[in-house]
């Protein structure tokens, strides 16, 4: 009787060891794949400052996308130099398609 208990015990622990392994392989994974894809990757443009706030001021990039750029000491109309994440111009691409 107790051969038969340990043998169903000893299953039942490497079920929960696969499941367990399979849950911990997904979730990295899934870590991975959105680091990466949040991960901003930055250049330097040129930008129209376009309006300056209390948080930073806001520029157009050449290909007409809007972008925060931080402290600047610049006026409206000025181009400066910035870094801009390129992901989310991207992604602004894809929420408007028309452009």
């Amino acid at each position: 009787m107790s051969a038969i208990n340990n043998q169903s015990q000893n299953t039942s622990n490497k079920n929960f060891i696969l499941i367990t392994g399979a849950i911990v392989i997904v979730a990295f994974l899934l870590f991975v794949y959105l680091m990466a894809y949040t991960t901003p990757e930055e250049n330097m443009e040129l930008v129209k400052v376009i309006a300056i706030t209390e948080n930073g001021c806001i520029a157009e990039t050449l290909d007409g996308f809007a972008v925060k750029i931080g402290d600047c000491y610049a006026q409206p109309g000025q181009y400066v130099n910035a870094l801009v994440d390129q992901k989310t111009k991207e992604r602004a691409a894809l929420m408007n398609p028309t452009n």
